[in-house]
């Protein structure tokens, strides 16, 4: 049974492109057609009425369809790299859990960290960073990552309600959703990329965005740390988490040809993407090149099988959202949503101060308005880029920033991420509200300050 709200989005994505579409607004009829499709493709992402990536098959289909542009241009994101650049992240993530690279990866850092709760919680997002650049998915972080404390609350005795256990889940669940905006690994990222880069028609390196963010990674390690140290503080000393971990990396064995061939192959793709300055080979070629490399036979650790199961509906979404923004441009209609989403920062963003801190908000706001970050992204940032164009504003520093504004969260509803993790049921939404409240003002603050001074130093301006 469809839910009020899907049924009320789904209503809504109908009605609206339709008043639009016949409304005699002042604008050419190209552009108002192709403006009315977009409103069906962003109510509907907003709401949730339909499959995101059903959506963005529709919206594509109906700008052919109807004539507002040629076929070319209205499956155009098809043809960029940036959903396949995905969909090689998504074989490179299936083959660290596949192998049991990741895993293996997790207990070692948890066991050379320290099994006192202060060191759990330390190793615990050490290894989500970790995590983060072999695994390209918050969720399959989160999982991972709770298989480990799911073992160790079953060793210390304590369930759900329990200070330690809100302490550890919130900590892993809130990583999870936040460093893959620091790294280009997520979804969310890699999209947020493709769209400045297609948008702006501005190269955005792989090493480069890890620099620029590589600050407030080091600041939100230390902060969440300490936080959630005060905030949850232990019921009593915890005893056995040490063994746990070392008979768990016990049971793995010795380390199997797969975990080699992964290892070898991620370590292979970190150097090239951390050199991209220097090569200039896009981010996007390395992905999928060994993502396709990890499922050729005799190489990878894929099958057939492993192709079969890979969720590629991302990979539909993200060109779906690509070709709307190329089919906006091209119809002039991103003008108008230009004029209505930005306009009114204009007279706001006057030096780089504001510039590091209007749009973290704005987006922030918007965010919640919007939970799915990858349709917050999907529906604002080619307008962004486009205000940026218009006001002589470097797009990519703002880019960067709204990009980065989708990791701030306070509710459980904003990422899917946040709700795997609620699901295990160790904490509670207060709990994802304080300690995201507290780290989205954390974050804003540090961009406060690497903004305008680090920023520049790279090449950012």
């Amino acid at each position: 049974m469809p839910s009020a709200r899907k049924l009320i989005g789904g209503a809504l994505s109908i009605i609206l492109p339709a008043i639009l579409w016949f409304a005699p607004l002042p604008l050419q009829e190209t552009s108002k057609h192709a403006l009315a499709i977009a409103c069906f493709m962003i109510v509907a992402w907003i709401t949730e009425a339909l499959p995101h990536a059903l959506t963005g098959m529709i919206g594509c289909y109906l700008f052919w369809v109807l004539k507002v542009v040629p076929f070319e241009s209205a499956f155009s994101g098809f043809a960029d790299q940036t959903p396949w650049f995905l969909f090689g992240a998504g074989l490179i993530g299936m083959m660290a859990t596949k192998s049991g690279l990741a895993r293996r990866l997790a207990y070692m850092v948890m066991v050379r960290v320290g099994a006192s709760y202060s060191r759990l919680l330390l190793g615990l997002i050490l290894s989500s960073l970790l995590l983060t650049f072999l695994v390209p998915s918050g969720i399959a972080c989160v999982v991972i990552m709770a298989a480990v404390a799911l073992g160790l609350m079953e060793v210390f005795g304590l369930g759900r309600g329990s200070n330690v256990g809100r302490g550890i889940f919130v900590t892993l669940t809130y990583t999870a959703g936040i460093f893959d905006k620091m790294v280009i690994a997520g979804a969310s990222s890699i999209l947020g990329r493709g769209l400045i880069e297609k948008s702006a028609n501005i190269q955005v390196y792989w090493s480069q965005w890890l620099l620029a963010f590589l600050p407030c990674a080091l600041v939100t390690i230390f902060f969440i740390w300490r936080l959630v140290i005060w905030l949850y503080p232990p019921e009593k000393a915890l005893e056995g988490g040490a063994v746990f971990l070392k008979d768990a990396l016990a049971k793995m064995g010795p380390w199997t040809r797969d975990e080699k061939r992964s290892l070898l192959l991620m370590l292979i793709a970190i150097a090239l993407w951390s050199t991209d300055l220097i090569h200039h080979i896009s981010p996007a070629v390395i992905g999928i090149g060994i993502g396709l490399l990890a499922a050729v036979p005799g190489l990878g650790v894929l099958d057939q099988e492993d192709l079969k199961r890979l969720n590629y509906l991302p990979v539909f979404f993200t060109a779906a959202a690509i070709s709307m923004g190329e089919v906006l441009i091209q119809t002039k209609a991103l003008n108008a949503m230009t004029a209505i989403m930005f306009d009114w920062m204009r007279p706001w963003i006057t030096n780089v101060f504001s510039l590091a801190l209007i749009p973290y908000w704005t987006a922030f706001a918007y965010h919640i308005f919007l939970g799915n970050e990858l349709s917050m992204l999907a529906t604002s940032m080619p307008a962004l880029m486009n205000f940026a164009r218009t006001n002589g504003i470097h797009p990519l520093p703002l880019g960067l920033v709204w990009a980065f504004a989708s990791g701030g969260k306070i509710f459980v509803y904003q990422s899917g991420v946040m709700v795997t993790g609620y699901s295990y049921g160790y904490f509670e939404a207060k709990d994802l509200l304080r300690v995201g409240i507290c780290l989205t003002i954390v974050e804003s603050l540090t961009l406060l300050l690497i903004v305008p001074f680090y920023w520049p130093l790279i090449g950012i301006r």
